[in-house]
């Protein structure tokens, strides 16, 4: 018979060796449960007693949340409960996931902050301002994705908040941070490419999801869910996860023979999910870009990840001469001035080939 537990119930015998029990929740004064412990009189009195502690608990948090100030606007924030009217619970659960624990940490650092104060005619007077969110911002500086992440959430949870009326200005108007000139993840090189198949032979799990990043060109949200669903009659179809729920069209493109080959070699895949987890489950998006540094790793390839095989699918692309708009059927960038950022290298080293021929042929 499985064991039931009383939490905050206190035992103990007394002077005559009686058993006698009693309801103790923190500081609160004890209740007496009458009875024989577990009997069904005492059951009913403990069920009372709890009912009335619960309702007079305070919630998790109030202790510590002060109204007006950052802990109690992050807060409403995050709040996903059916009378929460925060734009955070209609988001996808990974941008949940990454967007709570931003904040989290932000008002761990900066929850005790009120946000303004009221001044003798009962205006509400911004003492978290502007400059200030500026400078939390600039202490972010040596860690660029970590400062846009954190401008994109403060935008959200201070934009939602001053609309809703809960402070008289938004302290994240206006700010930036300085950009600075990067060429963003690596991007794979042929070597590269063929150290990883030399490790990583067909008919394995690594091997597979190569081949599905080079020859989709997608990103790793999306590879990580493409499975059998995603093919019919020679061609490989998906909405990119990205654009879900905008007015997109879904990338279309023909299934390469090696992607093909690749998929029909593999002996573990599974009915909804191409790469699963040496438990059979299917990848989560962490989790995929995590095995693919390891695999990455184990071919000597330390200093490239799963973002830099999209990339290197669109660099083959325009190796080869394909338009901008090629590639981009291919690998549905959403403008040319994306796509070049992925391509501007082997762009400028082909035309200048071509140049060069020319200028060659002209005799000059």
């Amino acid at each position: 018979m499985a064991r039931i537990d009383f939490p905050f119930v206190k035992t103990y015998r007394d002077r005559h060796g009686r058993l006698r029990s009693y309801f103790r929740r923190g500081g609160a004064k004890p209740i007496a449960l009458p009875g024989l412990q577990g009997s069904p009189e005492w059951i009913d009195a403990y069920r009372h007693a709890r009912a009335m502690s619960d309702a007079d608990a305070p919630k998790p948090g109030s202790s510590r949340t002060v109204p007006g100030s950052v802990d109690d606007v992050v807060s409403a924030y995050l709040d996903i409960s059916a009378s929460s009217t925060s734009l955070f619970k209609i988001l996808k659960p990974e941008t949940q996931r990454s967007r709570r624990w931003i904040l989290e940490g932000f008002r761990k650092k900066y929850g005790k902050l009120p946000l303004y104060r009221v001044d003798g005619r009962g205006k509400r007077i911004m003492l978290l301002t502007r400059p200030m969110v500026q400078q939390i911002v600039n202490a972010k500086a040596s860690t660029p994705f970590a400062q846009k992440n954190l401008i994109i959430s403060l935008h959200a949870v201070f934009d939602w908040a001053f609309k809703e009326g809960r402070f008289p200005e938004n302290p994240a108007v206006g700010v930036t941070r300085v950009k600075k000139a990067s060429q963003g993840w690596s991007t794979w090189t042929e070597e590269q490419i063929s150290a990883y198949e030399a490790t990583h032979p067909i008919g394995t799990t690594p091997r597979l999801a190569l081949t599905l990043f080079l020859y989709t060109g997608a990103r790793l949200a999306d590879v990580r869910g493409f499975g059998p669903h995603n093919i019919h009659k020679g061609e490989f179809t998906y909405t990119q996860q990205k654009n879900e729920g905008k007015a997109t069209a879904p990338v279309v493109i023909p299934v390469h023979p090696k992607l093909a080959e690749t998929i029909a070699a593999t002996t573990l895949v599974g009915p909804r999910h191409f790469l699963l987890t040496s438990f059979g489950a299917p990848y989560t998006v962490k989790g995929l870009g995590k095995a693919m540094r390891n695999w990455a790793n184990a071919a000597g390839c330390t200093d490239v990840s799963a973002h830099g095989l999209r990339k290197a699918a669109a660099r083959r692309l325009a190796d080869l001469g394909c338009s901008n708009h090629q590639i981009m059927a291919m690998t549905g960038h959403a403008s040319v001035s994306e796509l070049i950022k992925y391509t501007g290298a082997a762009d400028r080293k082909r035309m200048g080939r071509e140049a060069m021929a020319k200028l060659i042929e002209s005799g000059k």
